[in-house]
């Protein structure tokens, strides 16, 4: 008779708790293996025959159990590998009421990046989703939560971090004894341990919190940047939620291989190393922007994920949507030179593709186990729930909704809770109906496409399901909380619109004439806007009067469209065409990336190049005019400026001149002169120059590549390794893939940037389709990376292409990313339905050019 915990959908039941941990593991660094003891304080409602635990890949030794004078050990230890649980039986009932579980244990590293594993010098943990189980026979799912007192003996020499403060560090025999301080109530997800050779910064502090962030010692002075972040985004944050920072101290460490970008285990903040890690001299400002709202996304979890905590993996978007938002918010305080919502509007535009897509998912959608949790984190978890949370804030003030998070905070302090305690919360807070807001944004796929008709102050607003996918239509509409800027004869005004029926008739309020209306006012709104000719027209018209996101908005709603088959490429190549004098680098880099897009794979042969001397000719001004040094004291958003054009020009163009003027500077910054190109140059300089350069560049780049420090260069020199064209080259950069030069961290990325190689690309997608299980394996089975690799595959361009990656994934499944095999599978056949579709018109375009 099968057993509930042959299920992979099995749950733990909620009858037995644990209350608190206390465990000793023992690590063989050498060995990669470790034993573990613990005693387990647990509370049980009612009488069970039964305890079930998770344990992956332990092997439990003697156990005992403690109710009172009672001692008893199980008659059978029954193991599921399918659920991942051992089941304790015992011959006779145990009484509801308190007990203690003591278990002794055995295992080994992980060969992933999941677990406990080595990551070179380091031996760190990576337990969310579901892999304290790993490491610890535990009740490993988030509603779980219970303090841990854990113990850690190590070989002598090692740094030794985990959750908590070291309250005793003593010699255990020939090892390392070391207790740390118990923890505050937690998730077994939130757990964590790194050993390694270690070296910290001297610890300071924001508040009383100390705060200290931990690199290996050749890469030590990379960490002041990301030290001076949390210092000043932890005051920022405990006054937002108006409650102290509760898990003593701040430890944040770089590990050298890492799955995701960081990881926010209560006190212990683990990071890759390119998200934590740089030098403020070389690092190109959008690298420092990105660590700061990493450090600062993963303190927001401290609050927002460890101190209030979801119940189940369906409502993670709770976790990581507020931190999403809540980074940009509060870096945007501390640094609003940065104008980091123009950032969260690119981050937003990934979500955006995604949401059109029929294989889309809700924000908050049906998880049944940990696995399927792997496959909630992507762009509708994060960028999706933070645009909601966005315009839910909009809607309700900043005030209002600040007060509801803290009565939320308040009100489930240490605890589990559901979506719908933060409605409550934030309803109760803004005596506002957020439920009939919230529920439909968050619990439907898909966003809707506004189209606007403007006739004098009357405005007739529509709205439907968008679909990127021409001729699929749907009568599904939101709650559309919207901000209609427009200029009139009183000048520029905002007005504010709940758009919920299908469609609806406004008058601008004011007198005279209506100049241009924006639909999207601050670009705050999760949504699509099609705007009739004339009104298209006036925006176009009017550009430099649009606020920057609103050229944005304006650029990606009309190639949405294109791709959509409800409108032609010519209408935005005629608008692409007005943005020649653009001087803004957030805009300019919108532009490229659609640009890019239609160079790439509307484009080839004759056409290409016309298409390339036209981008030339749009934007090759802009950067004559800026040159390719920078001024001193030059401000950083024309250093930005400069970078987007030469990206378009030298990238996207493939200007011979710019290429000419590259390959000196990038010469004299390997051989040590830092100041010969601008740090925001480098990622682009650095890749034209190896996409035509020789045997001998690329030689010196290998060699440099595991040597540099810097995560960031080292990362932009291992993909380097991936552009080069020339046929011998190329070949050699795809036997790196299966060798020691590629990390795992980096796997996806490296056979992503192999697939973009436009004379390489066949040879790759031949060999590819022969090591796919290779590549696979090559992952560690990391549930993000995976998902990575499987995404990489949308770079192809041909309908043959379509069919061989179709025949791929069906004769190779991935459990693990069928949500990203679903999406990529549409994506591509969209893209080269659209290639098909689209091509001739762009061809058509350009003879029309003069």
């Amino acid at each position: 008779m099968a057993h509930p915990t042959d299920d992979k959908n099995f749950r733990l039941p909620t009858t037995l708790r644990p209350r608190r941990y206390q465990a000793t593991v023992t690590l063989d660094l050498e060995g990669r293996t470790f034993t573990g003891e613990q005693r387990v304080e647990l509370e049980l409602t009612q009488p069970t025959t039964e305890i079930i635990l998770h344990a992956n890949a332990l092997e439990l030794g003697e156990v005992t159990l403690r109710t009172g004078n009672d001692v008893r050990k199980p008659a059978s230890k029954r193991v599921s590998t399918v659920s991942e649980t051992v089941v304790l039986t015992f011959d006779a009932p145990l009484p509801a009421g308190s007990a203690t579980l003591d278990v002794l244990w055995t295992g080994h590293f992980s060969d992933g990046l999941r677990g406990l594993y080595a990551a070179g010098k380091v031996a760190a943990t990576q337990f969310e989703a579901a892999d304290a189980r790993r490491l610890f026979p535990c009740f490993d799912e988030p509603a779980f939560k219970a303090r841990w007192a854990l113990t850690v003996r190590v070989p002598q020499g090692h740094t030794v971090l985990g959750n908590g403060r070291v309250v005793k560090d003593e010699a255990d025999g020939a090892l390392r004894k070391v207790t740390f301080e118990e923890t505050e109530l937690l998730s077994s997800y939130l757990i964590a341990l790194v050993v390694g050779p270690l070296v910290g910064t001297p610890e300071e502090k924001a508040e009383g919190i100390a705060v200290r962030t931990w690199a290996l010692p050749e890469k030590a002075h990379l960490a002041k940047f990301g030290q001076d972040a949390a210092l000043q985004v932890l005051p920022r944050l405990q006054d937002y939620f108006g409650l102290p920072y509760a898990f003593g101290k701040v430890d944040q460490v770089g590990i050298p291989d890492f799955e995701a970008g960081a990881m926010e285990n209560a006190g212990l903040i683990t990071y890759r190393e390119v998200a934590l890690l740089l030098d403020p001299a070389t690092a190109p400002l959008s690298v420092q922007k990105r660590v700061a709202e990493v450090v600062t996304h993963e303190l927001a979890h401290q609050w927002f994920g460890n101190w209030v905590t979801m119940v189940w993996w369906d409502d993670l978007w709770l976790n990581e949507a507020f931190a999403t938002w809540m980074a940009f918010k509060i870096v945007d305080q501390w640094r609003p030179d940065w104008r980091m919502w123009l950032d969260f509007d690119a981050h937003r535009a990934s979500a955006l593709a995604l949401d059109a897509l029929k294989s889309t998912h809700p924000i908050h959608g049906e998880v049944r186990n940990a696995g399927e949790a792997g496959e909630s984190f992507d762009a509708i978890t994060y960028e999706k729930g933070g645009a909601v949370l966005r315009m839910i804030e909009g809607f309700l003030g900043e005030g209002p909704f600040r007060e509801g998070i803290r009565l939320y905070m308040r009100k489930h302090a240490r605890a589990n809770a559901v979506k719908e305690d933060l409605w409550n919360a934030l309803g109760e807070a803004a005596k506002q109906p957020v439920n009939e807001l919230a529920t439909k944004w968050i619990g439907q796929s898909g966003f809707p496409l506004v189209s606007v008709k403007a006739e004098g102050r009357k405005v007739t607003l529509s709205q439907r399901r968008f679909y990127s996918e021409p001729g699929v239509k749907s009568a599904e509409t939101w709650p559309v909380p919207m901000v209609l800027r427009f200029e009139d004869a009183g000048g520029v005004k905002e007005q504010r619109v709940l758009f919920r029926d299908a469609r609806t008739t406004v008058t601008l309020e004011g007198t005279g004439d209506v100049k241009w209306l924006c639909a999207n006012g601050g670009s705050t709104g999760f949504y699509r806007v099609a705007y009739e000719k004339q009104a298209l027209d006036a925006l176009a018209a009017n550009l430099g009067t649009l606020a920057p996101s609103e050229r944005i908005s304006l650029l990606a709603d009309t190639w949405a469209l294109v791709r959509a088959g409800q409108a032609p490429v010519a209408d935005l190549l005629d608008l692409a065409a007005r943005f020649g004098d653009e001087e803004d680098e957030a805009v300019l880099d919108e532009l490229v990336g659609r640009l890019g897009y239609i160079e790439n794979r509307l484009t080839e042969g004759e056409d290409q190049e016309r298409f390339r001397r036209w981008v030339e000719q749009l934007l090759g001004g802009g950067l004559k005019k800026l040159g390719w040094q920078a001024a001193q004291g030059e401000p950083d958003r024309v250093r930005l400026r400069r970078a987007a054009l030469v990206r378009a020009v030298g990238g996207l163009a493939r200007s011979p001149e710019v290429l000419e003027q590259a390959r000196p500077l990038v010469a004299r910054m390997l051989q040590g002169d830092k100041s010969a190109l601008d740090a925001n140059l480098l990622d682009t300089a650095v890749g034209m120059v190896a996409r035509a350069g020789d045997a001998a560049l690329f030689d010196d780049l290998l060699q440099r590549m595991p040597k540099e420090p810097d995560p960031a260069t080292q990362r932009r020199y291992l993909m380097a390794l991936t552009s080069f064209e020339d046929t011998n080259l190329t070949e050699r950069s795809q036997g790196l893939l299966f060798s020691e030069t590629v990390k795992t961290q980096d796997v996806a990325s490296f056979a992503t940037g192999l697939l973009g190689n436009r004379t390489g690309r066949d040879a790759w997608w031949e060999q590819l389709q022969k090591r796919w299980k290779d590549l696979v394996g090559r992952t560690g089975a990391a549930p993000m990376l995976l998902r990575r690799v499987v995404e990489g595959l949308g770079l192809l361009r041909t309908r043959e292409h379509l069919e061989q990656v179709k025949a791929l994934l069906q004769a190779n499944p991935i459990p693990e990313a069928q949500q990203a095999t679903a999406q990529t599978l549409e994506r591509l056949t969209q893209d080269v339905a659209l290639r098909e579709r689209v091509a001739p018109e762009v061809a058509a375009w350009l003879k029309r050019r003069p």
